[in-house]
């Protein structure tokens, strides 16, 4: 099994990163993987610890309309060109954390996706410094209030970037098959709603870095989100959504509605 990086907060809310064991021990590491953090003597044992999302990225870069059997059911062609939006920081949810539904939508859907984290800067690079520059994988649901999105034509900041509406986890991996198997669950059931594997992708990883690059400087802990498969559906308050990627393990989350302030605006 592939070594697995987490970031974590402790009983004293000091936030760490670290290595997890089969047994669900942690061992500590001195710094961010990605900055050269090394294995240090404290080891936390299962309870004493909470997993956070495996990374705080200045930026989230999204590509939609990745996978050509999506860009079909969305009853469009596949870009000719990388189609990039942005999701913002806050919209990060971890492993086993609740989506929120807000009040303002009435689709709201998932998106199972394989999430590269980046290492280290990477500006106007080529494909072989952008495959340098990805640090190692994780899992990503990139939420969208489907409704929001159809009502404009972009750039998508209020479809996908309510809070909650980006779970990443629950740790990180170095390395990963690029014919890795890519599959989302809605309730438990044996069958999945999107299944695909990594090397259907349109743009692979190193030419997404690459062309990214070309446009905003990515920095160490930064989060790609490589699009979506087919089988993208609607999902609601009470459902639980689970996507797998082979080579790293499962993001679980669960949907709560939204609280609504009682003089808080609606969106229109």
């Amino acid at each position: 099994m592939a070594q697995r990086y987490v970031r974590l907060q402790t009983q004293s809310s000091r936030i760490r990163y670290g290595l997890l064991e089969l047994d669900r021990t942690v061992q500590l590491l001195d710094a961010p993987p990605w900055l050269d953090g090394q294995p240090t003597d404290e080891v936390l044992l299962a309870e004493t610890y909470r997993l956070l999302a495996p990374c705080a990225p200045s930026k989230i870069v999204g590509v939609g309309k990745n996978y050509g059997d999506h860009a079909a059911e969305m009853g469009s062609a596949v870009p000719v060109e990388p189609l990039l939006f942005l999701k913002p920081p806050s919209a990060i949810a971890a492993h086993d954390d609740a989506i929120l539904y807000p009040a303002a939508s009435q689709r709201v859907d998932y998106e199972g996706e394989l999430a590269l984290i980046i290492g280290q800067p990477a500006q106007n690079c080529g494909l072989a410094a952008a495959r340098q520059a990805i640090w190692g994988y994780t899992i990503a649901n990139d939420v969208t209030a489907r409704d929001l999105q159809r009502r404009s034509p972009g750039p998508w900041a209020l479809a996908k970037g309510f809070d909650s509406f980006c779970p990443l986890g629950p740790w990180m991996v170095r390395e990963l098959s690029p014919c890795a198997r890519i599959q989302t669950f809605l309730n438990g059931a044996a069958e999945p709603v999107q299944t695909a594997t990594l090397d259907q992708m349109v743009y692979g990883p190193a030419t997404l870095v690459s062309y990214i690059s070309q446009v905003m400087t990515l920095l160490p802990g930064d989060v790609i989100l490589t699009g979506t498969p087919a089988g993208v559906g609607p999902l609601a308050v009470g459902d639980r959504v689970d996507i797998e990627i082979e080579g790293i393990g499962r993001l679980s989350n669960s949907v709560l509605a939204r609280p609504i302030a009682a003089s808080q605006p609606a969106l229109t």
